[in-house]
């Protein structure tokens, strides 16, 4: 059984370094992203995308959907857009004189949710019931969404005139939040080497990543033990950062709103993703540590004092993982 569970384990990392092979052929740089999206496709949950323009966020994306062999559906969301665009409306047929639903682009396995801060509130909210329960209402019919299904969406953080921030409802939606940075000189320099070798063609993707490999990358998640200390340590973290809980740690001030329970939850799984990643059968607090702030940096809302001091909220959770105990 041992053996059997070990041998999982290893086959899902060969799997994963394939995967992250097949990204790193079109994305130049990025790891750390491309790696933290990955854990959170085998985790199964929504993801929220930040970056300047430029940053081949949507191709990350594109990519990751097309190493899968999904259906991928790209939204530019605008201020202009309706919720009906989203899920889709009734359609009166004269032929039969009934009203039928007709269903939108959101029943596909991948949506991109570009730009999702430019579209109105009811938009926005019109995500709620897939992200959260997989199953979208039209008229007076309730339809499942195709399995699996992801929503991964981008923001600008430059460019806040005539957008509509997410509701803190809509943000716990997501199991985490990515911040994609500049990239380094080298990266950069490698990037207009291929720009200047006029190669206008992306390169050919292999399929790596299919509905079966992912099954069997689950499967072995489940294989992955977490120690009840780990478990303990985990709500401890997520305990810390609301207002009860906050008495005894010096961030009291930094904190306006915790996280909720969406939070440990997101926690324990991609902990244990991490640890699978890493070829481990087996969490260690720095599995936890290593996915804390993507998980918390969109459900803590920071003070008045926090952002006065200029702080942000990864600065926050770095102050909040030093003061929990590690087990």
């Amino acid at each position: 059984m041992e053996a059997s569970r070990e041998k999982g384990i290893q086959e899902s990392l060969q799997l994963i370094q394939v995967s992250k092979r097949e990204l790193g052929k079109r994305i130049i740089g990025q790891e750390a992203v491309l790696e933290a999206l990955l854990r959170g496709i085998v985790a199964g949950g929504h993801i929220l995308l930040e970056g300047v323009p430029g940053l081949a966020k949507t191709l990350a994306v594109r990519t990751l959907a097309e190493i899968m062999g999904l259906d991928f559906k790209r939204l530019q969301f605008t201020p202009d857009l309706l919720p009906a665009d989203l899920v889709g409306t009734m359609v009166y047929r004269q032929q039969t004189g009934e009203f039928t639903p007709r269903k939108g682009p959101i029943f596909s396995n991948f949506i991109l949710a570009d730009e999702i801060n430019r579209a109105p509130a009811k938009v926005q909210s019109a995500l709620l019931e897939a992200m959260g329960e997989n199953q979208v209402t039209i008229g007076e019919n309730t339809f499942a969404l195709p399995e699996p299904f992801f929503v991964l969406a981008t923001q600008n953080p430059i460019e806040q005139e005539g957008t509509y921030s997410l509701p803190e409802s809509q943000l716990d939606r997501f199991m985490m939040k990515l911040v994609m940075s500049y990239p380094t000189p080298e990266e950069e320099l490698h990037i207009l080497k291929v720009i200047a070798s006029e190669k206008d063609v992306l390169p050919p993707l292999q399929r790596v990543l299919d509905l079966a490999s992912l099954k069997k990358l689950r499967t072995a998640v489940k294989t992955v033990r977490v120690d009840e200390r780990i478990e303990t340590y985990i709500v401890s973290i997520v305990s810390a950062s609301r207002e009860k809980d906050r008495k005894n740690y010096g961030f009291t001030r930094f904190i306006d709103y915790g996280a909720s329970p969406r939070a440990s939850i997101a926690l324990y799984k991609l902990a244990r993703v991490r640890a699978l990643f890493e070829g481990r059968g087996f969490v260690l607090p720095e599995d936890v540590k290593a996915v804390a702030f993507d998980v918390l940096r969109h459900r803590i809302v920071l003070s008045y004092e926090a952002e006065a001091e200029e702080m942000n909220a990864d600065d926050v959770i770095r102050i909040l993982l030093s003061a929990v105990t590690i087990p």
